[in-house]
């Protein structure tokens, strides 16, 4: 169950984040103030929608058995820690922590980024495997 459920998390988040995600998003969803969190929660409610689009596929078309209620908080997860996570400052704070600098230079932010939102999903599959 938890493969099916990481698997089918994983491909919404990348729907979400390239073809759902507008150019405008992108570029202010990390600034400051009330325009850059309105862009920061559209990105994310998509996150949510196309997470629960996946987990009622899982569902009606692979029978998995989920309750309501862990579904639930497993889309708030999933909407909350990307919102926080595209903020941007997290990746840059680990980055510095990590002492990663060369990296952060070369495209790293991304690629930390990215893990991050995976470790989040994967969280989540395993929360509705278990409850």
């Amino acid at each position: 169950m938890f493969a099916s459920l990481f698997v089918l998390l994983y491909v919404a988040h990348l729907a979400a984040d390239y073809p759902g995600q507008t150019d405008h998003q992108a570029r202010h969803k990390a600034e400051p103030g009330a325009a850059g969190w309105r862009a920061n929660l559209a990105h994310a409610a998509t996150h949510v929608l196309l997470c629960a689009l996946a987990l009622a596929v899982a569902v009606l078309v692979l029978g998995l058995d989920l309750a309501a209620g862990p579904a639930a908080l497993a889309l708030v997860w999933i909407g909350a820690t990307h919102a926080v996570i595209d903020r941007r400052w997290p990746v840059q704070r680990w980055m510095a922590w990590a002492r990663q600098p060369g990296f952060a230079q070369h495209g790293g932010a991304a690629h930390v980024d990215q893990t991050a939102h995976v470790i989040a999903l994967a969280t989540a599959a395993l929360l509705l495997a278990t409850l």
